[in-house]
């Protein structure tokens, strides 16, 4: 069985990589608990990714978020964080779309040159401290994953929520065939992707072009780190006044 089980994990996938190193653990991350105390409850059901699509008049979510690079190499957390910078724009009215050939340029520069996939702390690190896509991040902060309140409140206040995962077995076949992901056997590999909605069953979740639903269920089981990047957008007067309630 554990022959087989290596076997699976090993053999082509489809036109679809995966690349997230194992989570790291840092004492110095800020933690939105200690911001989120006194926020009021969510709405039961919000959609950046509607949001996003109406203030640029897009019909089609997948023209904003494309592959950028992960149908061949394990770039998926520089893929999620330029589908977070997509969304940070979109929110303040601005379409802005990294091209594949900046993704993959910033992912081998993390890298060393190589198709060895990235930690999440240090992608967003190097974020913080230097331009990605014209810009750098002013903080982020981890969320308990399990904590679904907490998740919603991100995703509804600073548009969306990186996330890391173990992936589960059928995870390509289930997204190839519009299939919502639920908990199942692990493979061993580690995915990055954008959470970006939400409601009372699902989040959805952005990776390879395209997006999914997922059921809370399979956020529980599956993944192990996840954090709400605070943008230079949220300078907008729009945004600042969430950005406030949340820091006081």
């Amino acid at each position: 069985m554990k022959l087989f089980n290596l076997f699976k994990r090993n053999k082509p996938t489809a036109g679809k990589k995966f690349g997230k190193h194992p989570k790291r653990d840092d004492p110095r991350n800020l933690k939105f608990a200690k911001y989120a105390t006194e926020l009021a409850p969510p709405p039961s059901t919000f959609s950046d990714m509607d949001v996003v699509c109406a203030k640029l008049g897009v019909t089609d979510p997948k023209t904003l978020y494309p592959m950028d690079g992960n149908d061949t190499l394990g770039d998926c957390t520089i893929a999620g964080i330029a589908h977070a910078d997509t969304t940070y724009e979109g929110l303040i009215g601005q379409k802005s779309i990294p091209s594949r050939c900046t993704v993959v340029s910033l992912y081998k520069k993390l890298t060393g040159g190589q198709d060895t996939g990235c930690n999440m702390l240090d992608v967003l690190n190097y974020w913080r401290q230097n331009k990605c896509f014209g810009d750098k991040i002013i903080a982020y902060t981890e969320i308990d994953p399990k904590n679904h309140t907490h998740i919603q409140q991100a995703i509804q206040l600073f548009g969306g929520v990186y996330i890391g995962f173990n992936v589960q077995e059928n995870a390509i076949d289930d997204f190839n065939n519009g299939t919502t992901w639920t908990p199942g056997n692990l493979t061993g590999d580690g995915h990055a992707v954008y959470l970006i909605a939400y409601d009372q069953d699902t989040v959805t979740v952005l990776t390879w072009g395209g997006y999914i639903k997922a059921t809370w269920a399979w956020l529980d089981y599956t993944c192990d780190e996840a954090y709400a990047i605070v943008p230079p957008e949220l300078n907008s007067p729009e945004l600042l006044a969430d950005l406030n309630a949340v820091t006081k």
